[in-house]
């Protein structure tokens, strides 16, 4: 056993890797795969200085210390720097050794990424061997960090359940610095706490923005903890400006109560206007599959209690509780060159994560793990993704599976076939699982109108030619939609069939002679009737939908096959070092030596207008996105692609129907201006929504309907047939 005191001094002109010319670089130290050490990040500098120590317990000196550096993006992959090894048998005993590490990046062995500079001192530890041993493993606990939104923080992981929420709306900003030339700025806030993450939408053109929007966290400390707070103006085709930074200490907040915080920003000019409430912890749980509250018949009875009709407006925010039974997979993907697997199971609803143990050289695991959740929107999508554990390097991805709650048979046990990444796929293998869901229908109803719940940030929207491709067509399809309805009005008014001409005339003199305004919504009613009549008769027309949406995303799998291909040996990490030579490899191939020359002298610029352009692509493709999913959600409202949001919209058309007939519509009006008018009087902090666009959010486009669908299942899995296990 031996003591490695290591000294991280500082770095000599390191990589850049920000868009403004600089990075954000910290240092990971890692023992046989496992991370024992993380510096802190020192921002906008290529010659950092950290003068941070660290004492290690090593027990092979035939084991490299493994130094990488990284440039920290907030909310984004980490971008990699490079790395060196540092050889412990070469280290001379008990004597203080300066070392210099010159960075280098494996799939490009020849650029020169700077360097580190360490003080190193290796002792023999005296003592008990297995005390040692003990501490080495204490030493390593913070084991390698695997993908970001596959694996848990440290806390995390010991125990996965969190002890409570913190519910913060981010209300305002006053005075903040202008960083534009028009004497503005663009800002947007960033959260982070832990491995949760959050960016709110940016304000354009202001120094006292107001977002209103809120944000929950998982508290896993009891003691508290601290929320990292960053402020950016946004930027298109540079780097965004940094504003200033503040932070929540929670451990001084009372729970139970809503604390309206004015925070300074340091480093920066203005504050920021947050209310922050910390509430307990929603009852969430991991059991074995013996030990489980719904099969005990006086606790199944004391659940459905609590969520019965008579108790609809007790706790509005607590919705239901859904149930997960993970019992075993077949058949699934040999991840490692040994033609076995390591696999694990991640069950995710919403933003809360649980996950089950591994199973070593498996292909037909067997967890046998309940996961208990609270229900906080039904609307809400189950996902069950199996990965395989790797000690060294992120977990590689087996399968996944997504399942609307809506869409869940209470307490069947079902197999389901494992998808690709994006869902539009299958991929080897199958899952068992058992899942029951209790919820009330009318805090379901009554929460699909608020805003909808964000998702932990992950990863920025990338520019994918194939992606842009699909929503152009999902727009299109709605626009000819909409021409085959103008043009069959048209026919009418063309008498291209004398007896539909008469019938619409007649139709048409009908409706305006008799029109009141409270028919509006009484028509809305009649194409919901219609479906709903072809559909119980048997003439369902929406397959056809679903096939042709499939037809759009067979094109985009092959290439996400093709992509999966050529990335699967290189890292995340190394992802985007991939990209920044993609300029030379262009150039290289063209033969332009003074093309290289000139790109080189003005590099800057021309990234710059590279990423404009990134960015124009990117609003492009999501705005085309967005008016293809809302047209989508309102044809999928009517035709009954869930069931309980159309009888939802039945509910609310047949309401509307009565108050306009009973009500004077003046009356309407007033009382909705004076709502409008007096909102920010009766409550200054309350979150503007739209109750329509909430409501649509809930409903899935044609692209999630195709996503969400079960796909067949080979006949010889049955949930009753048990396949013999196949350790290695």
């Amino acid at each position: 056993m031996y003591q490695l005191d290591i000294t991280l001094k500082r770095g000599h002109g390191l990589a850049i890797r920000d868009r403004g010319g600089t990075s954000d670089p910290y240092v990971k130290f890692k023992i046989a795969g496992k991370e024992v050490f993380r510096s802190k990040t020192i921002h906008k500098n290529l010659n950092p200085v950290w003068d941070e120590k660290v004492t290690l317990l090593v027990d092979n000196l035939r084991e490299p210390l493994y130094v990488k550096v990284f440039d920290y993006d907030f909310g984004l992959q980490d971008d990699f720097m490079g790395s060196a090894y540092l050889y412990l048998e070469s280290l001379e005993h008990q004597r203080c050794l300066d070392v210099t590490l010159d960075l280098k990046d494996p799939h490009y062995p020849d650029q020169d990424l700077g360097s580190l500079e360490l003080a190193v001192t290796l002792s023999p530890k005296e003592g008990d061997f297995r005390e040692a041993t003990m501490l080495l493993r204490r030493s390593c606990k913070r084991s390698s960090k695997q993908h970001q939104s596959m694996r848990l923080s440290d806390v995390h992981r010991k125990s996965q359940l969190w002890r409570g929420i913190v519910s913060i709306s981010l209300i305002e900003g006053h005075d903040m610095q202008p960083m534009d030339s028009n004497g503005f700025s663009d800002p947007y806030v960033k959260f982070r706490m832990g491995h949760q993450k959050y960016k709110s939408k940016t304000i354009a053109k202001t120094l006292n923005p107001q977002w209103r929007e809120q944000f929950d966290f998982h508290l896993y400390d009891e003691q508290g903890g601290f929320i990292d707070i960053t402020v950016w103006d946004k930027d298109a085709g540079k780097k965004d400006d940094f504003m200033g930074r503040c932070q929540i200490d929670l451990s001084q907040l009372p729970k139970e109560q809503t604390h309206r915080l004015d925070l300074p920003l340091d480093e920066g000019e203005g504050s920021l206007v947050l209310l922050v409430t910390l509430t307990a912890s929603a009852a969430v749980s991991i059991a074995d599959l013996s030990v489980n509250m719904l099969d005990d018949p006086h606790e199944r009875h004391e659940i459905t209690q609590r969520y019965s009709l008579l108790k609809s407006f007790h706790n509005i925010k607590d919705v239901g509780v859904v149930q997960v039974k993970v019992i075993r997979a077949e058949g699934l993907m040999a991840a490692d060159v040994t033609g076995k697997s390591d696999p694990f199971c991640v069950v995710e609803l919403s933003n809360d994560r649980l996950q089950t143990h591994t199973v070593y050289k498996n292909l037909n695991p067997e967890w046998n793990k309940v996961f208990t959740f609270n229900v906080k929107d039904i609307h809400s999508v189950l996902e069950v993704t199996v990965y395989d554990e790797d000690r060294d390097r992120s977990a590689d991805f087996l399968g996944k599976v997504a399942i609307p709650l809506l869409a869940i048979h209470s307490g069947e046990r079902k197999a389901y076939v494992l998808k690709s990444k994006e869902l539009t796929g299958p991929t080897k293998g199958v899952i068992f699982l058992e899942i029951d869901v209790i919820y009330n229908a009318v805090k379901a109803g009554l929460r699909t109108l608020v805003p909808i719940e964000q998702k932990y940030i992950e990863e920025e929207p990338r520019v994918s030619k194939q992606l842009l491709l699909q929503n152009f067509n999902r727009v299109r399809r709605c626009i000819l939609f909409l021409i085959n309805i103008g043009c069959y009005v048209n026919s009418c008014f063309e008498w291209e069939s004398p007896q539909r001409s008469i019938c619409a005339f007649v139709f048409f003199v009908l409706v305006v002679w008799n029109f009141e305004l409270y028919m509006v919504p009484l028509a809305l009613l009649l194409p919901m009737a219609w479906n709903y009549i072809l559909i119980a008769s048997g003439k369902d027309t929406r397959q056809g939908d679903v096939q042709a949406v499939e037809d759009l995303l067979e094109d985009e799998d092959e290439d996400f096959d093709k992509d999966d291909k050529v990335r699967g040996s290189v890292r995340p990490e190394d992802e985007r070092q991939s990209e920044n030579h993609l300029l030379e490899d262009i150039l290289s191939s063209w033969h332009c030596e003074w093309i290289r020359v000139m790109v080189d002298s003005e590099r800057k610029g021309f990234m710059n207008k590279l990423y404009a352009i990134q960015d124009v692509c990117i609003s492009v493709q999501t705005a085309l996105d967005e008016v293809a999913s809302y047209a989508e959600r309102i044809k999928n409202t009517f035709n009954w692609t869930v069931p309980f949001l159309s009888c939802l919209a039945i509910v609310a058309l047949c309401v509307a129907t009565v108050i306009i007939y009973f009500i004077p519509l003046r009356y309407l009006v007033l009382a909705w201006g004076v709502n409008k008018f007096t909102k920010k009087l009766r409550n200054p902090y309350t979150i503007d929504n739209n109750e329509l666009l909430d409501f649509l959010s809930r409903m899935p486009s044609d692209v999630q309907v195709v996503q969400y669908r079960e796909l067949k299942l080979d006949p010889s899995h049955s949930p009753n047939k048990r396949k013999k296990n196949t350790p290695g």
